[in-house]
């Protein structure tokens, strides 16, 4: 139940919306296009044939791509709800 002069849905909808532009985000940030490279950017090696035609515009072979997957640190993104406190000052 909300209250104040919020609907009886608004946490709900703002959970969505946080959730719809986060995917959105993700998709744009994933999105690639163009040629692919014939060898890795990081290592040199050479990508696959199979690897250039599943993923458009891929510029790392597997083992790189995996070294920076692990390493990637999503970011902390935007708490709507607040806590209890800071509603109260």
């Amino acid at each position: 139940m909300a209250g104040g002069w919020a609907t009886d849905g608004a946490v709900n909808e703002q959970i969505e919306v946080s959730t719809e532009e986060a995917l959105a985000r993700m998709r744009l940030r994933n999105r690639r296009g163009g040629e692919s490279l014939a060898e890795c950017a990081d290592c040199g090696d050479p990508i696959p044939e199979a690897r250039r035609r599943a993923v458009p515009g891929v510029t790392l072979c597997v083992a790189c791509q995996s070294e920076a997957d692990r390493r990637f640190v999503p970011g902390a993104g935007i708490n709507r709800r607040g806590s209890k406190d800071s509603q109260l000052r």
